[in-house]
């Protein structure tokens, strides 16, 4: 079979993550995109001396490859997405599929004219708790599924210099303008891979606390969490947090139905807790049930050596297979699911804005719903040297102060 050649638009942190792993699951990457000369010597140093090595994205994706990695400023995947359906490229993105409304509908009508493949690169599914959900959601044991709810918490100290060094490393970074539903794939992606759900309404409030007078920070929130809940196709209901910074950090599922419920237990990620009723507990089951689930996979040794608890090696070969074979990935990864987890986080951001109204998802296979949203390019990010036209924060007065600022960039360039 045809080893897959992979381009890596952006070259930071994730994009040589995803280099590797890419590499484990038998592609070549044959070129790398970045305008950071730190991140092009970066490249060379790991990739070795024969990589292409390219500033600039025009001369990038002329490379001859077959399928381009998206691992460039979370909100600006949409446009180079497109510029790689134009070429037919496969198209492996990082979250989020799009930045702003009006940028889901150009890559849908983009994608629908393209021969590509697209796969959103949504990790978290494929962590060995959430599989677990998976199959006994598949096995229908649960019943009927009415609820469930995805917690990502990333709480990280403003004092930690080697992190805003490495992530954060200008004021104007999309990290410091953040809104706290934005980053919702990690909590919604692996509800929607478990249960099959579709989210049709949202609404969204959020957990807002300032800053310390003098914590060095450029964020312009102070939303700590933001509680988002969606309405969705089944008739189920999801309540997911984005990325929220609670003290303690886990990653905690838990999806229920009508004859019982599962969870990861938090602080204990990978282990599970399966509760059936009573009067419904399957043949060979216990009422409540504690076990640490097996990968049972044939690929173990590169799942384990993989990031974000192997789930980066499982969506990169899931991603290979259906470019290999010229089919798009099931979803939530297709670029329909993927660009309605953007409308979720774009929508229960108006949400948190207005007070908790609820806004409809649109259902971007209909050329109807589109049409209502492709003028719509409202942003909370700078982005194409253009600034934000949306407030970042449920207490649009909030900014942090200059002795903040100052102190975040003494940290910064220390």
């Amino acid at each position: 079979m045809k080893r897959l050649r992979v381009g890596i638009f952006g070259y930071g942190p994730r994009g040589s993550q995803l280099a590797q792993t890419f590499m484990f699951a038998n592609c070549d990457v044959v070129a790398v995109c970045d305008q950071r000369e730190c991140c092009r010597e970066n490249a060379k140093k790991e990739l070795g001396l024969d990589i292409a090595i390219y500033k600039d994205f025009d001369s990038f994706i002329e490379h001859d490859m077959d399928a381009v990695v998206l691992a460039n400023y979370f909100h600006e995947h949409a446009q180079f997405a497109i510029r790689c359906f134009e070429k037919n490229l496969h198209v492996y993105s990082e979250c989020l599929a799009n930045g702003t409304m009006g940028e889901g509908v150009e890559l849908i009508r983009a994608f629908e004219k393209s021969n590509s493949v697209y796969m959103i690169g949504e990790n978290y599914p494929q962590m060995i708790f959430n599989r677990e959900m998976r199959r006994v959601c598949d096995g229908g044991s649960l019943g009927k599924i009415l609820y469930a709810e995805g917690e990502y918490n990333h709480p990280i100290s403003e004092d930690d210099a080697g992190f805003k060094q490495y992530y954060i490393y200008f004021r104007e970074h999309w990290r410091n303008y953040l809104p706290a539903t934005y980053y919702v794939t990690h909590s919604l992606g692996p509800l929607m891979w478990i249960t099959g759900a579709v989210p049709k309404r949202v609404t969204a409030f959020a957990a807002f606390e300032e800053y310390p007078e003098d914590a060095p920070t450029a964020k312009r929130s102070a939303d700590r969490a933001a509680i988002i809940t969606t309405q969705n196709d089944d008739g189920s209901i999801f309540r997911v947090t984005a990325c929220s910074t609670f003290g303690g950090h886990h990653n905690a599922y838990r999806v229920c139905g009508t004859n019982g419920q599962i969870e990861n237990l938090r602080g204990m990620d990978s282990n599970i807790m399966l509760r059936y009723n009573s009067w419904q507990i399957p043949k060979g089951a216990k009422e409540v049930n504690y076990y640490e689930p097996k990968w049972n996979d044939k690929d173990e040794e590169l799942i384990i050596r993989s990031g974000h608890g192997g789930g980066d090696y499982l969506t990169v070969r899931m991603f290979v297979e259906c470019a290999t074979r010229g089919v798009q990935p099931e979803h939530p990864y297709d670029v329909y699911s993927a660009v309605t987890m953007s409308s979720v986080a774009i929508l229960a951001h108006r949400s948190v804005l207005n007070n908790g109204q609820p806004y409809d998802i649109p259902d971007f296979t209909s050329e109807e719903y589109r049409m209502q949203y492709e003028n719509d390019f409202d942003t909370p990010f700078y982005s194409n040297g253009k600034a934000p036209t949306l407030w970042q924060c449920s207490h649009t007065d909030y900014a942090p102060t200059e002795k903040q600022l100052q102190a975040n960039d003494e940290l910064c360039n220390k």
